[in-house]
């Protein structure tokens, strides 16, 4: 048995301990999701703290719900779900206050270890929410379209094509902004 199935076993068991009161057990949960779920929040939401916070409220929430999960679609996807509904909810919640989502800063005094992290960051700023959930959930997660449409709630086509737009959409900014860097380096400004 690969360690991938031995790990889903694993998990599923845990689950039915979960659902029969073992509360405790759903630490072996956030151990196992609690880094990938706050990326796609923070990736969503573009702050450390909201993150932070949303991750725990999505584990709570899932603990509250967890009578509901039926085996139809993965845990994780059950879970990201969870996860999206959250965040959209904060988005709107948040411009109400603002009135434009991208005047949030992120919080200066974190930095993620990644070296891309700004041009990561410059890329999903020129993509809809919907369009970073989709490459988030591809890109990253590596879910399949199928899972990102049962999170979504899109039929899996559409995802697949809209996918294919982003890709095109990022290729085309990638190389639109090479060639805005090329001339300013090359005239100086």
């Amino acid at each position: 048995m690969n360690q991938s199935n031995m790990d889903d076993s694993e998990l599923m068991s845990v689950l039915e301990r979960i659902k029969l009161g073992d509360i405790p057990s759903y630490a072996y949960i956030i151990s196992r999701f609690q880094k990938r779920i706050f990326l796609y929040c923070y990736y969503l939401l573009k702050s450390h703290e909201e993150a932070e916070d949303a991750a725990q409220d999505i584990f709570i929430k899932g603990l509250e719900n967890i009578t509901r999960f039926s085996y139809n679609v993965s845990f994780s996807a059950w879970l990201y779900t969870i996860a999206r509904n959250h965040c959209t909810d904060l988005l709107k919640i948040r411009s109400k206050r603002y009135k434009s989502l991208m005047q949030y800063e992120i919080n200066n005094d974190y930095k993620m270890e990644n070296e891309y992290t700004d041009l990561i960051h410059d890329l999903l700023d020129n993509l809809n929410m919907e369009e970073r959930q989709i490459l988030l959930l591809r890109s990253l997660e590596e879910y399949s379209y199928d899972e990102i449409a049962s999170i979504m709630d899109i039929k899996p086509t559409t995802i697949r094509k809209k996918y294919e737009r982003i890709r095109k959409k990022l290729i085309q900014q990638k190389i639109e902004g090479g060639k805005i860097y090329e001339h300013s380096y090359k005239t100086g400004g």
